[in-house]
């Protein structure tokens, strides 16, 4: 897998309107890895898209009602199916962390890639978005010097208390397995 001009070749683009500069463009320092399905549990509907492109339909699931305004977004999303889906390049700052903190360092949109995974925190998921995930996150490495692999968190971990992704359903041990094999 291949970045060029900070997106990633051969995805599936969908460019989302929230995102905007990164305060520093070249502090690209930390990974987050969040899970997302909308509604809650369901998988492969195209929600995600709407809901990162500002165009998610209130009136097509009571649970959109209390979302249906955000604007948020990620820079990636990896479909159960393992898609890729790239909503804002990789040098600007995507929307998805929210009130946060690394290491004592606030706003990790600033600083971070955001990377979702379809899924819930209770629901395993597949080997395609672990296959997926290796790949865009060795690329990434790659790409950008100040990521490394310490350098990789869960949402939960940035904003404890507030959210609990990836999950217990997350395995961080067969992440760190799959980056340590040359693939």
């Amino acid at each position: 897998m291949e970045i060029d001009q900070h997106w990633l070749a051969d995805v599936s683009r969908i460019v989302s309107p929230n995102y905007d500069a990164r305060p520093e463009p070249a502090d690209i320092s930390l990974l987050v890895i969040h899970c997302i399905s909308l509604p809650p549990g369901e998988f492969g509907n195209g929600y995600i898209d709407r809901l990162f492109c500002n165009q998610l339909n209130p009136d097509e699931h009571a649970y959109f009602k209390a979302i249906h305004q955000l604007k948020v977004s990620a820079h990636v999303v990896i479909k159960r199916t393992g898609e890729i889906v790239q909503y804002v390049p990789f040098d600007k700052r995507a929307w998805h962390a929210g009130q946060s903190c690394y290491q004592g360092r606030e706003r990790c949109n600033d600083f971070s890639v955001g990377i979702e995974l379809e899924g819930t925190e209770v629901v395993a998921y597949t080997d395609a978005q672990y296959a997926q995930l290796a790949a865009v996150i060795k690329a990434l490495l790659k790409t950008y010097p100040d990521l490394s692999t310490e350098r990789i968190t869960g949402h939960c971990d940035i904003a404890p208390g507030r959210k609990t992704d990836p999950g217990e359903s997350f395995d961080w041990q067969r992440l760190a397995r799959m980056l340590r094999a040359d693939v």
